[in-house]
């Protein structure tokens, strides 16, 4: 079985950067080869990664594929869903990549969501690791589009209404039906000072502090110039942040 890591927290945290330096750290540990999925509505996970999406995101397929006017005769809904989930996924070297897209709309998913399941089960049966760029309110995971997860990232910044969001984010967590085996807290754009700081609001989250990522002025010159983070330079304070704090969690 796959190893199944999960990346979420609120938008602008600095989530997506966290998860495509991940990728890339599993990538330069040579554990590979990794499915990447984007599951926030939002999606730039693709961007950091330098791939491009060239087909239907996910949800635009479900939503296309919800009656049978544009299946082929002679082919099965659950057939052509499957064949039109293959052409979606983006190949890269190492990582390939599939967007999981925007909110469903209206109307009843229950059969294209449980045929995803079951090719998303069936796909990660081929790769050693799934990671997964969710948003805040983790619905794929809720949804149990996913299996059980193996360790769970909470992203935050150093604001105390984002450390309140991460807490929120915990708290769904333990809702849920789906197993998450270790979940920690990484808080980006941050100093030792800060947290000091903020022991008392990361307290409150109940989450174990895995470690923080500084500011780095590479990851907005990237940003400005369009450029992949995931190519961003060695020295980066970021990418050594990165690296730090997986190599002391084992990942």
């Amino acid at each position: 079985m796959p190893i199944q890591i999960a990346v979420a927290g609120k938008g602008g945290t600095g989530k997506t950067s966290f998860c495509a330096l991940l990728i890339r750290y599993l990538i330069e540990n040579k554990k590979t080869p990794i499915l990447a999925v984007d599951a926030d509505p939002n999606a730039n996970l693709n961007e950091a990664l330098g791939l491009e999406i060239v087909n239907d995101t996910v949800s635009e397929l479900i939503a296309k594929t919800k009656d049978f006017k544009g299946i082929p005769s002679g082919m099965s809904q659950d057939t052509y869903i499957e064949y039109k989930l293959n052409a979606a996924l983006a190949e890269g070297k190492s990582v390939d990549l599939l967007v999981m897209g925007g909110p469903d709309g209206p109307g009843c998913y229950c059969f294209p969501n449980n045929i995803l399941r079951k090719y998303l089960t069936d796909l990660s049966m081929s790769y050693k690791y799934i990671v997964m760029d969710n948003e805040a309110g983790l619905e794929h995971i809720s949804r149990r589009t996913t299996s059980n997860i193996d360790v769970l990232f909470i992203v935050s910044d150093s604001s105390a209404r984002s450390m309140r969001s991460a807490g929120r984010v915990h708290t769904l967590v333990k809702q849920m039906q789906t197993k998450v085996d270790k979940i920690y807290l990484i808080v980006t754009k941050s100093t030792d000072e800060d947290i000091e700081i903020l022991k008392e609001e990361i307290e409150k989250t109940g989450l174990k502090l895995a470690g923080i990522i500084p500011n780095d002025r590479l990851i907005t010159e990237f940003d400005i110039k369009s450029k992949p983070l995931f190519d961003l330079p060695k020295e980066s304070p970021a990418v050594q942040a990165v690296f730090k704090i997986l190599d002391s969690l084992g990942i």
